[in-house]
C-alpha cells in the first residue's frame, strides 16, 4: 500500500519520500513503481518524459532521518504500538507543524493520538487498494485533530486527483464497517461447505461486484483484512454476526497472505 500511495502522489507532481527499514522490501517497491510507470508508457497513458519526471519526484530510503516532510503518511503493520513509536520518532526530527496521517484500516485515531506528540496534528488518511487507481480516501478526524489539519489533508487528497470523504473516528470508519459482512458472510459460507471460494467469487461478480470477496481479500492481504475484522469485532462489543473466521485466522498463521506471498485463497 505504501508504494501505491507514493506512486499516486509522485504522479501528481508531489515530491515524495518512500521509507522502509527493510532494504529488500524497499527495492521491491521501487521495482514495482518503475514497472507500473513503464506499463503506462506502453499503453500511451504517459510519455517517456512524464515517466522520468515522476521518478524524479521520488526518493527511496532506509534512513529515517531523511523522512523530513510537511505530511507524513504511515502504511506500516496494523499494530498501534508500532504506529505510535514511528510517529514519535518522526516528531523528534520534523518541524512542529508536520501532519501525521495514519493509513490504518480500523485502529482508533483518537487512541493513537493519546500517545503521540502533538496529537492535534494526527489524523487518519485511509487509502484503498490499489492506491494508484482507487479514488476514495477516508479522512478521519480523531478526538484531538485540528480542523486545519483536516482541511490540509482534504486539499492533499484533491491534489492527488482523489475523492476525500471526511468521517469521525469510529470502528472500521465507513468503508470497512460496511464491508465486514461482505467478507464475513462469504467466509461463513465456505466454513459451512455451502460453496467453494471460486464459486462464491463468481456468483458475487455475476451479481455486479467487480471483485469477489476471496479475490479481494487476497489483494488486500489476509493479515490486514483479518486484523481489521478482529479490530471492528472487538470495538463493537463482539457481536456474533461479525465474529472473525477461523479460515482466515489459519491463512494468516500459515503465512498464506494472498498476492504478496504468492498464495492465499488462490495461488499466484
Amino acid at each position: 500500500m505504501g508504494s501505491g500511495i507514493a506512486q499516486a502522489a509522485a504522479q501528481c507532481g508531489i515530491y515524495t519520500i518512500l521509507f522502509d527499514l527493510n532494504a529488500e522490501v524497499l527495492q521491491k517497491a521501487q521495482a514495482a513503481i518503475e514497472k507500473n510507470l513503464a506499463s503506462l508508457v506502453e499503453k500511451q497513458k504517459l510519455t517517456a518524459a512524464q515517466q522520468q519526471q515522476i521518478l524524479g519526484n521520488l526518493i527511496f530510503t532506509t534512513d529515517l532521518h531523511q523522512c523530513l516532510a510537511d505530511v507524513i503518511i504511515e502504511a506500516i503493520v496494523e499494530k498501534a504500538e508500532a504506529k505510535i513509536a514511528l510517529f514519535n520518532q518522526l516528531a523528534e526530527i520534523n518541524h512542529s507543524e508536520v501532519i501525521f496521517a495514519s493509513n490504518t484500516s480500523s485502529l482508533s485515531i483518537s487512541l493513537l493520538q493519546k500517545k503521540i506528540m502533538q496529537p492535534q496534528r494526527v489524523a487518519g488518511l485511509h487509502f484503498f487498494n490499489p492506491a494508484t487507481i482507487m479514488k476514495l480516501v477516508e479522512v478521519v478526524k480523531g478526538e484531538h485533530t485540528n480542523d486545519a489539519v483536516v482541511d490540509a489533508l482534504i486539499a492533499l487528497v484533491k491534489q492527488m486527483h482523489k475523492m476525500p470523504v471526511v468521517c469521525k473516528d469510529a470502528p472500521g470508519f465507513i468503508v470497512n464497517r460496511v464491508a465486514r459482512p461482505y467478507y464475513i458472510e462469504a467466509l461463513r459460507l465456505a466454513e459451512e461447505g455451502v460453496a467453494d471460494y471460486a464459486t462464491i467469487d463468481a456468483l458475487m461478480e455475476a451479481s455486479g461486484f467487480k471483485m469477489g470477496p476471496f479475490k479481494l481479500m487476497d489483494l488486500i492481504g489476509n493479515d490486514v483484512n483479518y486484523a481489521v475484522s478482529c479490530s471492528v469485532y472487538e470495538q463493537l462489543g463482539k457481536p456474533e454476526r461479525l465474529r472473525p473466521s477461523i479460515i482466515q485466522k489459519e491463512k494468516v498463521e500459515s503465512g498464506k497472505l494472498g498476492r504478496k506471498t504468492g498464495e492465499g485463497y488462490y495461488k499466484y
